[in-house]
């Protein structure tokens, strides 16, 4: 859930109530507070707009990693960024690299993942490709398939039909989806690493 308010009117409900969560009506554009107390959320401010975005807190998915829930709310954070242009070195929704991909949708849920495709590849454990889930990292080498040290990175979204299909962030049409087999990826793989 995603709200914007302007930072005046923020200041002031926050200031009134802390312990309360701000709600937006949508008949209405006044805010109200909830008298229940729920998850804590994350203030991000966007000064050029003079707005405040509140996002619900997604860390429930580190104290709980492993679970196919928390699995699919990473995934569908990770697909909500299709479209996202590739950047080189960097980490936010404005660009990705590879890496950076990994690292911002993992921190996004409090998974801290470093920002480097061949320190990716350490993270975790080695699974067999044939053991593959969703949430995994699947790794592979750079574009020249012959140097055999990671270069490439992406998240697993499907493994049906043993044909993996993975979310990354490519120099060549940003964030995207991708198979392995039947691609130049099958031969720039490399392993499955599982961090989740």
């Amino acid at each position: 859930m995603l709200m914007l308010f302007p930072f005046s009117l923020l200041t002031m409900l926050l200031s009134a109530a802390p312990q309360q969560t701000l709600l937006i009506v949508a008949d209405n554009d006044s805010p109200m507070l909830a008298e229940t107390p729920t998850e804590p959320h994350t203030v991000a401010y966007d000064f050029e707009n003079s707005l405040a975005v509140i996002e619900e807190s997604p860390s429930a998915i580190a104290e709980d990693k492993g679970g196919e829930n928390n699995k699919n709310r990473l995934i569908t954070y990770a697909m909500s960024l299709l479209g996202t242009p590739y950047v080189w070195a960097g980490v936010s929704p404005k660009g990705f690299d590879c890496s950076g991909f990994i690292t911002h949708v993992f921190q996004k849920f409090d998974v801290a993942v470093p920002h480097s495709s061949a320190l990716q590849a350490k993270e975790g454990e080695h699974i067999a490709r044939d053991e593959a889930k969703i949430g995994d990292l699947v790794i592979f080498t750079g574009t020249n398939p012959k140097k055999r040290t990671p270069g490439h990175v992406g998240i697993i979204i499907s493994t049906d039909d043993d044909n993996i299909e993975f979310v990354h962030s490519s120099s060549v049409g940003g964030v995207k989806v991708s198979k392995v087999e039947g691609t130049g990826y099958s031969r720039r793989f490399m392993e499955i690493r599982r961090i989740l």
